[in-house]
């Protein structure tokens, strides 16, 4: 019972990873849909196993590192491929120069920054109850949703049309996971309502923004949670 209690958190991590690795798989396929299944699916075992840890006091250092592990490949390895496969139609073209080699690479940034971030949040004992950058998960929502919605309906076109467009926001979503910017964690320090406002605020206007924008509101959400964290930042502490 013991062995079951001090290990269940492990294994829904390990299934965290599991997802990640099949998103990752059907993403290069070409197979979209189910990559989006995979990420949902990771993201609520990545919840569910801190919460499962905390609940049964199993919180160990190997369970910190296998969350971190997990994280690379289902938030780290997924985005970068995605970004991978929205600069594919490219080719060797940046702005008119033909590159030795294929832009669609430059999309792997991502993924070296999302290493670099979840390193950074391991060392970081002061991310209790915010966040320092964009975290992970969020960038991955960020980027697949745009690939998302551009596939799902040609949303978001003139972005994805455009390599230097997406090459900007390789460099910004890169910059955004290891930014000194505070983004707003939902965790409460304490019940009061005057210390949970940007958590209310970001809830509210995310619940809004999906209920009109549908599936072209996902992107829309993580957009809305930076602006709000920038606002609020004197809150985050």
């Amino acid at each position: 019972m013991n062995f079951i209690k001090n290990n269940l958190a492990n294994a829904i991590t390990l299934g965290n990873l599991l997802s990640g690795c099949i998103g990752a798989i059907h993403l290069i396929s070409g197979d979209y849909e189910t990559t989006a299944i995979c990420i949902v699916l990771s993201l609520i075992l990545d919840f569910f196993d801190g919460f499962t840890a905390r609940a049964l006091k199993a919180n160990s250092n190997l369970g910190t590192q296998l969350d971190s592990l997990a994280d690379m490949v289902s938030f780290g390895l997924v985005p970068g491929l995605t970004m991978f496969k929205m600069l594919e139609p490219f080719g060797t073209d940046l702005f008119g120069i033909a590159l030795p080699f294929e832009i669609q690479y430059f999309g792997l940034l991502i993924t070296l920054f999302s290493c670099l971030r979840l390193a950074i949040f391991n060392l970081d004992e002061d991310q209790k109850f915010y966040f320092k950058g964009l975290n992970t998960p969020s960038n991955t929502i960020l980027i697949f949703g745009l690939f998302y919605a551009f596939k799902e309906n040609q949303s978001f076109e003139f972005l994805l049309n455009s390599e230097f467009a997406l090459i900007v926001l390789t460099i910004i979503s890169s910059w955004l996971l290891i930014s000194p910017i505070k983004m707003i964690a939902m965790k409460f320090k304490s019940m009061k309502l005057q210390d949970n406002y940007p958590k209310i605020v970001l809830l509210v206007g995310s619940i809004i923004i999906l209920a009109i924008f549908k599936t072209i509101g996902i992107p829309l959400v993580i957009i809305y949670y930076i602006l709000i964290s920038i606002i609020f930042q004197k809150q985050l502490k």
